[in-house]
């Protein structure tokens, strides 16, 4: 990594929202290309991110304090980065599905999937399988995560998948699915391509599925 964006990388570790931004300017006014800034800085700190969670090192509070600081970067990047219309690494449309009002989870997913190089297109909570159909088929993805955070709308997952299936879009797609309740082997069951028991494995999921 470039000497002059190792604060960029530290600030995003540490959860530090103003010096991610200010070093994020800092760099951008002197002529650093965003996309390296993004490519060896931002992404390569989420990663850290999430091998210090899985390692025990840091937990849910640290993660989503690392997401919110890489936002705010990201938001300071996005513009120049659509203007040198740099490909992200996939599309990914989120939501959580209908019946289901939970989205603490979803929202630190969407972070981190962000801060990996993703597109982003969050559908909210309580989605019903009409809305992502229709999503889908006004703006294409590459992966549709889907979650569930509660036993009672488990079975809202598979109605969700079935309706993609009969609207005739499953073959452009990769599934996930993911919450408390889910298990590799229901996900299986109901058709989806995998889940993940965290963040940080749903990004790596979600590379593994792009590639």
């Amino acid at each position: 990594m470039e000497q002059l964006l190792k604060p960029i990388y530290q600030a995003v570790i540490d959860g530090d929202l103003d010096a991610a931004k200010e070093r994020v300017l800092e760099r951008i006014s002197k002529g650093a290309d965003p996309e390296v800034i993004l490519h060896e800085a931002l992404i390569p700190a989420m990663d850290e991110v999430g091998s210090r969670y899985e390692s025990g090192e840091y937990f849910v509070p640290e993660m989503l304090i690392a997401a919110r600081a890489m936002q705010a970067a990201m938001g300071i990047l996005k513009p120049l980065l659509v203007e040198k219309k740099v490909k992200p690494m996939g599309k990914v449309l989120f939501g959580t599905v209908k019946g289901d009002i939970h989205d603490i989870g979803k929202n630190l997913v969407v972070m981190m999937m962000e801060g990996a190089g993703f597109e982003i297109k969050d559908m909210g909570v309580d989605v019903p399988p009409e809305a992502f159909i229709a999503s889908l088929r006004t703006d294409p993805v590459d992966i549709v995560a889907l979650s569930a955070l509660i036993t009672t709308t488990l079975p809202a997952l598979k109605t969700t998948i079935d309706a993609l299936c009969e609207a005739g879009l499953r073959e452009q797609i990769k599934i996930i699915v993911g919450g408390a309740p889910v298990t590799a082997e229901f996900a299986k069951e109901i058709g989806a391509d995998g889940t993940a028991i965290d963040a940080g494995q749903a990004v790596k999921l979600a590379k593994s599925l792009i590639a």
